[in-house]
């Protein structure tokens, strides 16, 4: 099976999976928000953001496929579908979603072994991290915040990743919504009475604001926020669901939980 071999990624995560799979030359276009890996910012033209896309430069490219996210992309599929380009949009959500996303990816162009390899490797680092988050004999409570402005909460895998990490998501119930809009945290205050041991910021595209957060009426009164426990982890690292979420991501979320568990 050749598959296709003209291909544009409209977000990061199809782009840093053909990457690891060797399969980088079918990659014709690339967003503009990819960061992973190094090699595909410097070398593949960068044709769309998220929620938009110059179509004619995409056309230009003449694309056989096209990957995308989620609900968000749905107008620009839309668009390439009409203009005669195949289009992929997956909407995984889940940790297990993502790695099942690694294999039908590979499958498509043909690299259904690395691909499978790549997903067993994955899993099992994320076993890894879980067995050395066994370790430890509590598991503090984490707010992880997406976006401030309104303050929404962590999506699925984020919430997963939490967990994996030693910590416990102070909102599963919203972390089961798979759109934004629904993770919109209708009382700020809810943070407040769930009391979390940590915070960690993940501002879509923007730096987080940890003295911003302290700020807010009423959460100088958090556990996380007395002991200083409000944290970063970039965006490009965990928000996109693809391979960097369940490596670098996971590890990250690790290493926050376990220096709070060395101070306590």
């Amino acid at each position: 099976m050749r598959g296709p071999e003209r291909i544009v990624c409209l977000t990061e995560e199809p782009t840093e999976t053909l990457y690891l799979l060797g399969e980088q030359a079918r990659i014709v276009g690339i967003s503009g928000f990819t960061v992973r890996p190094p090699a595909a910012r410097r070398d593949k033209p960068k044709v769309s953001a998220f929620t938009s896309a110059k179509i004619d430069a995409i056309l230009a490219l003449r694309p056989d496929f096209a990957i995308g996210f989620s609900d968000i992309q749905a107008e620009i599929a839309a668009a390439l579908i009409r203009a005669g380009v195949e289009v992929w949009i997956s909407n995984h959500r889940s940790v297990e979603g993502i790695l099942a996303y690694i294999r039908r990816l590979g499958a498509l162009v043909g690299a259904a072994t690395r691909a499978n390899a790549l997903a067993d490797e994955l899993a099992r680092g994320l076993d890894a991290v879980a067995q050395d988050a066994a370790k430890w004999t509590r598991r503090p409570k984490v707010y992880f915040e997406e976006w401030d402005e309104p303050q929404i909460a962590a999506i699925g895998w984020v919430a997963e990743l939490v967990r994996i990490a030693g910590g416990d998501d102070v909102f599963p119930e919203l972390a089961a919504q798979s759109l934004g809009k629904d993770r919109i945290l209708a009382d700020p205050g809810e943070v407040v009475r769930r009391a979390p041991d940590i915070i960690i910021g993940s501002w879509c595209g923007k730096k987080f604001r940890p003295e911003k957060v302290a700020s807010r009426p009423g959460w100088d009164a958090l556990p996380a926020v007395r002991e200083g426990q409000l944290h970063e982890v970039k965006s490009p690292l965990i928000l996109q669901p693809g391979p960097a979420a369940l490596t670098d991501g996971v590890r990250a979320l690790a290493r926050i939980i376990a220096a709070w568990q060395s101070s306590h």
